[in-house]
């Protein structure tokens, strides 16, 4: 089974049974239209629609419905039999589980699952799975079947009453009903972590307990990383299944090559520090001097597999060299989470939620908070996503603390932390995202900082909400400018409210007044007036998306600096902006962009 399961429901009656779902799995994505909305969830739209797309996409679908509905979503897209994911139909009181679809790709399994959280029955039909107890296309987590091809003809050779015997180490199927003969069995299940094909007489499982250490020159081409590693592989008759993860040291946490080299194997990449490596000395089959004088310790590739493996891990490829690459190969006598070894390159996410309520926040943004081990940010942001706060660290910061919070979040990221640094409204609009990218630049001998991986997720920005709030006044030509004089001069922020105001462009006020500043929003109205009728639009959005939300119309000529506070954004318009009203009573500011002159 691969690729993210999403959860359906498509009433208020099921909600009930989606949330304890979402507890249980709390990474799945859930979708459920307007009236039956919880608070992660995403739009459903056509429940079709939806269902198709995601079952085209490879992803495991359950429904909180009945399972004609999911049939017939499927039904024009049933091509492959080989390669459907799961399709699960839940009752919508939790009381019954159907794997419709991939109960051999995992449908089964993830159905027995859904049954435990939900105290319900798994209806599983698959004639292997009712005769035996389990099914042999399905191993346990730590184990992959190579040949899953050969399982539905293996399987119907123990109904016709063929024996089994066992070679390897296969603890899962102890206690089963399998029709073991260890003495004269005609079939064969082999778990090992060599490369085999296997057959219809014989399935061949591959248990993850390979653990690859690598190292490379700066700059290293992840072609040469890759050809290297798979040329080692080869060499040794090493299954590729059997990787349970890449491991080097923490210095190259941030190396192009060793990160595309974990993608291609599709198995995670950990670090461990140089003190980690060193007491993997005694065990190197080749210490280097020269390495321990390079990085702090006798070796990187070899010390980092059996760090990983374990400490009863075999060496079983020592150091193997390309021109500027290394790589090697240990064995644990058991299945390993790759995972839990080492800890991941550190991850930065400095993200916006918005300006107000989980309305605006967006899929992207909250799909990073749940992923991140640390938020980091002013207290008051913070607190605004209780229902997704779970056991992550928070790390409150006051006003003022800009730059300490920025340093404070890539430090923790340096350590390998998945941290959030979350903002209101877009982060790289008057936030944290040019500040993280001054400091790494002003301050390069943060080697750790700059190993971070580092992304910006967008966010709706305040003066977004506040146009689509009054209605479309930034349709044509407009600019931001903050009134705040902390990190900019006061003749600075004048200056480019004239020359602004002469190219006329809608202007969204950012921070317009503080307890102790309001000159500077009445400077502003002086200098538009130069330039703009008195009867020119202006909108005040305040509390945006939040309890208390305001948002009112006035005139330059009555914009009253008292109306304003600091939660306030001020938007003025052009001269082309225009003010509407509707018979209701409903008020709106456009700014038209010249399609009027186009019909003409």
């Amino acid at each position: 089974m691969s690729g993210k399961p999403a959860l359906i429901l498509l009433g208020i009656h099921a909600r009930p049974a989606a949330q304890v779902l979402m507890a249980a799995f709390p990474n799945w994505d859930v979708y459920a239209p307007d009236e039956a909305a919880l608070p992660h969830s995403l739009p459903l739209g056509s429940a079709t629609e939806t269902i198709a797309a995601l079952f085209r996409d490879g992803r495991p679908v359950i429904g909180l419905c009945a399972a004609g509905i999911l049939i017939r979503a499927v039904a024009p897209h049933l091509a492959d039999k080989q390669n459907e994911p799961p399709l699960i139909s839940v009752a919508a009181d939790g009381s019954a589980v159907v794997p419709l679809l991939g109960g051999h790709h995992g449908g089964n399994l993830l159905a027995r699952r859904i049954a435990a959280a939900l105290q319900g029955v798994a209806a599983i039909t698959t004639a292997g799975d009712l005769a035996f107890g389990l099914g042999l296309d399905e191993p346990p987590e730590g184990y992959s079947l190579a040949n899953p091809e050969d399982a539905k003809a293996f399987m119907a050779a123990m109904l016709r009453g063929a024996t089994i015997r066992i070679e390897g180490h296969a603890p899962w199927l102890t206690g089963s009903q399998l029709p073991l003969d260890q003495e004269s069995g005609t079939l064969t299940i082999a778990v090992t972590h060599l490369a085999e094909e296997g057959s219809g007489e014989r399935l061949v499982y591959h248990p993850r307990s390979l653990a690859i250490g690598v190292g490379c020159e700066r700059g290293c081409s992840p072609l040469d990383l890759i050809r290297l590693v798979q040329t080692t592989l080869d060499a040794h008759n090493l299954a590729r299944e059997s990787v349970a993860g890449v491991y080097s040291l923490d210095l190259k946490a941030d190396e192009r090559a060793i990160q595309e080299l974990g993608g291609w194997l599709g198995v995670p990449l950990r670090f461990f520090d140089t003190a980690r490596l060193e007491q993997e000395t005694p065990r190197l089959a080749n210490p280097s001097d020269a390495v321990f004088a390079e990085v702090g310790c006798h070796g990187v590739a070899e010390g980092a597999a059996l760090a990983a493996a374990g400490r009863d891990a075999e060496l079983i490829v020592p150091k193997v060299k390309s021109r500027r690459a290394t790589c090697a190969i240990a064995l644990s006598p058991a299945p390993f989470d790759g995972a839990t070894q080492g800890r991941p390159r550190g991850a930065l996410h400095i993200l916006g939620t918005g300006p107000g309520g989980s309305d605006w926040l967006t899929p992207e943004a909250r799909i990073a908070l749940t992923g991140a081990s640390d938020w980091v940010g002013y207290g008051l942001y913070l607190d605004l996503w209780p229902e997704l706060q779970g056991d992550r660290a928070l790390h409150r910061f006051e006003l003022g603390e800009e730059e300490k919070r920025v340093r404070f979040a890539l430090d923790l990221a340096a350590e390998g932390k998945q941290v959030a640094l979350v903002c209101s409204g877009d982060p790289g609009i008057y936030a944290m995202a040019t500040l993280a990218f001054e400091l790494l630049e002003a301050e390069p001998q943060q080697k750790a900082w700059q190993r971070v991986e580092i992304a910006v997720i967008p966010g709706v920005s305040a003066m977004q909400a506040a146009a689509a709030k009054s209605g479309a006044p930034l349709g044509h030509d407009f600019c931001a400018i903050s009134l705040s004089d902390l990190l900019t001069p006061l003749e600075t922020i004048l200056l480019r409210i004239k020359k602004a105001a002469e190219a006329d462009f809608v202007i969204a006020f950012y921070n317009p007044v503080s307890q102790r500043r309001r000159e500077p929003l009445a400077m502003a109205k002086d200098i538009l007036l130069q330039h703009r009728a008195p009867e020119t639009p202006v909108v005040l959005a305040r509390n945006l998306g939040r309890e208390g939300e305001r948002i009112t119309h006035v005139s330059l000529g009555e914009l009253d600096v008292d109306r304003v506070d600091m939660l306030t954004l001020v938007i003025v318009g052009s001269g082309a902006s225009r003010p509407l009203a509707l018979p209701d009573g409903r008020r709106f500011v456009y700014t038209p962009r010249g399609y009027g002159t186009k019909r003409e």
